[in-house]
């Protein structure tokens, strides 16, 4: 595959592996303030915050305009705010502090989906999971390795057809790939050395391209 320079690194990668070496509590956090946000907005946001507040007992009391403030290049940073001030109190009243390791018990935190419990396994316990993104949803499809409409059927359908060996490196080689390949829009077909085997590029890119 054709991934680029490797200064362009996934959301999760990136962002996640720079926040000291791997923590889990700001990766479970960074992961939240991502949501519906642009990827250095987001490094930003978790970089102000976590200035000021290094575990969930700090953010557990902190004052929820102090934070918005902070968080605010993350975009819906007053709700944002709530929602990691509720989760780090979760954190210290539910689990002592500490991160769970569990997918199951990551799903009770608020605010914590698939796609958050499954990049904190991934990117702060090395465990082995699928988190969907947009990206992975969207190359997932255009490869034909699934074909489904939502972020959760995809995951359902890559943990089927995936081998688990590749599951801890599946997030970060597909974010890398939609960063700067197989973009949204205007995708670098002509430059991707696996778009014989595409099924997007079979079904919409060859055919234009022979009529030209």
């Amino acid at each position: 595959m054709v991934y680029g320079s490797t200064d362009r690194r996934a959301t999760a990668l990136a962002q996640l592996q720079a926040a000291e070496e791997g923590d889990p509590f700001r990766i479970l956090i960074g992961t939240i303030l991502s949501h519906r946000t642009r990827d250095e907005n987001t490094t930003r946001a978790t970089e102000n915050l976590f200035s000021k507040y290094k575990t969930p007992e700090e953010l557990a009391k902190a004052d929820p305009i102090a934070v918005s403030r902070l968080i605010r290049p993350a975009g819906f940073y007053r709700m944002k705010a709530k929602n990691i001030i509720r989760v780090s109190k979760q954190l210290v009243s539910e689990f002592g502090g500490e991160v769970p390791e569990s997918e199951e018990e990551l799903l009770t935190l608020h605010s914590v989906g698939r796609k958050t419990a499954n990049c904190v396994l991934v990117y702060a316990f090395n465990k082995p999971a699928i988190p969907v993104d947009t990206h992975v949803h969207r190359i997932s499809n255009r490869l034909g390795l699934v074909k489904t409409k939502t972020p959760e059927e995809t995951e359902a359908g890559l943990v089927k057809t995936v081998p688990r060996r590749y599951w801890l490196e599946l997030n970060d080689l597909f974010v890398r790939f939609g960063q700067t390949t197989c973009k949204p829009i205007g995708p670098k077909c002509s430059s991707c050395t696996i778009a014989p085997s595409c099924e997007y590029y079979k079904a919409v890119v060859a055919p234009r391209t022979k009529d030209s």
